[in-house]
């Protein structure tokens, strides 16, 4: 069992795909937050440019 459990601690055959899978899962989380922060902003331009053509339109 020991012998095992040093030869599992030394193989590192698995260790790039555990890498590749953490620096997908920082692009997904950053991408998220970039996303929510120009979802608000898109929403907030929209707004002001119906609010602008509605108000033209009634003058």
């Amino acid at each position: 069992m020991r012998k095992f459990f040093k030869a599992f601690v030394r193989d590192e055959r698995g260790v790039s795909a555990l890498e590749y899978a953490m620096m997908a899962g920082i692009v997904a989380v950053t991408l998220g937050a970039v996303g929510l922060t120009f979802k608000t902003t898109i929403a907030t331009l929209f707004t002001n440019m119906t609010t602008a053509v509605s108000t033209a339109s009634t003058s």
